[in-house]
């Protein structure tokens, strides 16, 4: 008992003075309940009902995280920018690769991942003390801690892929100032998802419910990742202010590991690509709503009123719907906007028979309310993110922005199968990546590949996972964030030329908004280097200092 009081101490003290409350800035925050849940002592766990209900107070952060994760996953890429308030605010900030120590999204993802990490850690205390004293069955056990160790080993594994050498503790102890090495941090996420994996059950068609084959599918995420050799703080000081790429490397042994659990995964034969890829996006089709079984792990939303916070992916990719200035409509910039017309030209010159390239882009939305036709293409807009454009229910395009209660999916099942040919093309196994690789392009509708190269590899990221919070860490892991951002140069909109007429657009409010285009694509340009490879260690919530030394490189 000693040993849990001593514990909660330093959790209730990190929840309490390090990660706190702090105001919120942007619209996408502006219905944020931040407040951490601040789980003390007084917690007492007596059956197995308790015990899950505190293994479930986890989930509180990381709800507030659903949009909040493309406000730096994508917005520091060449997919996608943000005029979500002035030009000084957090989400344009990211979308120009301006970010610092006291940028609010930095804070809210480190902070947020952090509390639900601290209430992992009490959980699994407070639990393991009750399933001792006999107060909580062996089921009880490993549904609670099972549940809240694959929770602390997804923490840990985007906090270390953002951030590099991060704190870690556990239930056992540990810093909340001292950095750990990557393959310290790394160790622990294995640890955690192992043990998850082996008190879990099997996959019930609830990707709610984190089973055996999610803490699977982490596994392979986890050792994917791990296999792509992360840059050490010494690698990423000496390109930090450079534009050209480090060379790419690969532990073999990690991404043997990968496959290994990947293949768990399939051969479980609880998970299936869905028939209709549109179909798994929108309030009526989360959390395998269709039983379908792509879903393999979602975090719950039920809106902003009834959870920690709604899931706003949709309110951000479509704030205003159809206010682009047609039809008599005013003009309205939405919080997260495609970076340009060229995302949409390119994927449409190669495959044009893409099944995927219709859900991923909308350039053309007709309103339910009027009927009318609205155009999201230059020059009266870019394309709207169409995994934001929920339309599975009745007016969802007008409705859903209000409520926010579409689950965030964190696991599909196309990314066990695009994880498993990616690490086997980087081992060097082509022809059986293809078996995997192509299970993707024959539901969208397009050729196989019969040994699929590296670049086709990163290529079907796209295709398949474009604004689902993939493709920075994708970047970071391949040692291409240089090269992916600056392909900006190339857009429609960044040559000066592109603005210098404002009669060639409809409206004062459009040649506006591609101005802001062209702007935010040049600084994407300008400013990309080495040291954006990792985030800035930040703040806290309330702009305190959290006392982890050092910064990170070129911050």
């Amino acid at each position: 008992m000693k040993k849990n009081n001593k514990f909660r101490f330093l959790a209730a003290s990190l929840l309490a003075s390090v990660f706190t409350l702090s105001p919120v800035f942007t619209s996408c925050s502006d219905d944020d309940n931040d407040e951490p849940n601040i789980i003390t002592g007084s917690s007492v766990v007596t059956d197995d009902a308790t015990a899950l209900a505190l293994a479930n107070d986890s989930y509180g952060p990381l709800q507030r995280l659903s949009s909040s994760f493309s406000f730096v996953i994508e917005l520091n890429t060449d997919r996608l920018i943000s005029f979500e308030g002035t030009e000084d605010k957090e989400g344009p900030l990211n979308s120009r690769l301006e970010q610092l120590e006291d940028t609010w999204y930095q804070r809210k993802i480190f902070g947020n991942l952090y509390s639900s990490i601290s209430n992992d850690n009490i959980t699994i205390a407070s639990v393991d003390s009750a399933f001792q004293a006999g107060k909580v069955t062996q089921a009880g056990y490993d549904a609670a801690v099972g549940k809240v160790k694959l929770l602390r080993g997804l923490s840990y594994l985007y906090l270390v892929q953002l951030w590099g050498p991060v704190p870690v503790f556990t239930e056992k102890g540990g810093s909340t100032t001292v950095r750990q090495e990557i393959d310290d941090v790394y160790a622990q996420i294995i640890e955690d998802l192992t043990d998850a994996e082996k008190l879990l059950k099997d996959y019930d068609g609830d990707p709610r419910i984190p089973s055996k084959q999610a803490a699977q599918a982490l596994l392979q995420r986890a050792y994917l990742a791990w296999g792509d050799k992360p840059l050490t703080t010494a690698e990423i000081e000496a390109i930090k202010n450079s534009q050209v790429d480090p060379e790419f490397r690969t532990d073999p042994e990690k991404l043997a590991k990968s496959v290994e659990w990947g293949k768990k995964v399939v051969a479980s034969n609880k998970l299936k690509l869905a028939a209709d890829f549109s179909k798994l996006f929108g309030r009526d089709y989360e959390s395998n709503k269709l039983k379908d079984n792509e879903h393999l792990l979602t975090i719950a939303h039920n809106g902003d009123n009834e959870d920690a916070q709604g899931n706003h992916q949709t309110h951000c990719s479509w704030t205003f719907p159809y206010l682009n200035g047609q039809n008599g409509k005013t003009f309205s910039e939405n919080h997260t906007e495609a970076a340009d017309d060229d995302l949409y030209d390119e994927w449409l010159a190669k495959y044009p028979n893409d099944k995927r390239l219709a859900k991923t882009y909308i350039i053309d939305a007709v309103n339910p309310e009027d009927g009318k036709h609205y155009n999201y293409y230059s020059p009266y807009y870019t394309p709207i993110n169409g995994k934001g454009y929920d339309e599975s229910y009745e007016n969802a395009e007008n409705l859903e922005i209000k409520y926010n209660s579409v689950d965030r999916i964190e696991i599909r099942y196309a990314e066990v199968l695009l994880n498993l040919a990616e690490a086997l093309v980087q081992l060097g196994n082509s022809t059986e990546a293809a078996t995997y690789f192509n299970q993707l392009r024959d539901r969208a509708g397009i050729e196989p590949i019969a040994a699929p190269t590296f670049q086709d590899i990163q290529d079907e990221w796209t295709y398949e996972f474009t604004y689902e919070q993939k493709h920075l860490l994708n970047l970071y892991r391949w040692k291409a964030l240089n090269k992916y951002v600056l392909r900006v140069k190339n857009f429609k909109h960044y040559p000066e030329s592109s603005v210098a007429d404002p009669n060639a657009y409809p409206s004062s409010e459009a040649y506006a908004y591609f101005q802001k285009i062209h702007k935010h694509l040049q600084a994407k340009a300008n400013n990309v280097a080495g040291k954006f490879y990792r985030q800035p260690i930040p703040l806290g919530l309330s702009k305190e200092d959290l006392g982890i030394r050092p910064q990170n490189p070129g911050y």
